[in-house]
């Protein structure tokens, strides 16, 4: 599938630190997105668009009070915009927008600190993590998260990035 005309992207970088946390990271975010999109969607048999917005965390921890009720900062949030049943009430030929993602650059930075990882490495979890979750995937249960992890991994292999729960799994190891 050739994701590039398939899966139209606005990437919206309204921090600045991010530009000096990681090189490029519109480009970052865009084959990320690309990468889960390929790794995680059914063929949706139309157009599909999706935006990232790469900000900080006094935005993200707004947003995750106003829409989750939880009055704090997250690494990623995303807000799918249409479930099944929309789906079936779309115009088949119109392009359908996935819905958007933010991810919050002090938490991020942070995370890969912690981590041992790049940012940018990062970086590309986060927008395949939010993305597969527009794609409809989840992590409520353990059949669903493994699922997501399985896809998560097979999407960031596409970029060169190690899996990050062998990562954390080696580092839980006693």
């Amino acid at each position: 599938m050739n994701t590039a005309t398939i899966l139209a992207l606005e990437v919206a970088v309204v921090a600045n630190g991010w530009c000096k946390a990681v090189t490029a990271p519109e480009e970052v975010a865009k084959r990320a997105a690309r990468a889960a999109y390929s790794a995680g969607s059914l063929d949706l048999g139309r157009s599909c668009e999706a935006a990232v917005v790469l900000t900080d965390d006094d935005r993200v921890r707004l947003l995750n009070r106003d829409y989750r009720n939880k009055d704090r900062a997250t690494n990623v949030l995303s807000f799918p915009a249409f479930d099944a049943d929309d789906m079936a009430r779309l115009p088949v030929d119109a392009p359908l927008f996935l819905g958007d993602i933010f991810i919050a650059l002090e938490t991020a930075t942070a995370e890969a600190r912690l981590e041992a990882k790049t940012t940018t490495d990062h970086l590309s979890h986060l927008v395949v993590h939010g993305m597969l979750h527009l794609l409809g995937h989840d992590h409520e249960t353990d059949d669903e998260a493994t699922i997501m992890e399985r896809l998560e991994a097979d999407a960031l292999a596409q970029l060169g990035v190690p899996d990050p729960y062998v990562l954390a799994n080696e580092a839980a190891a006693p």
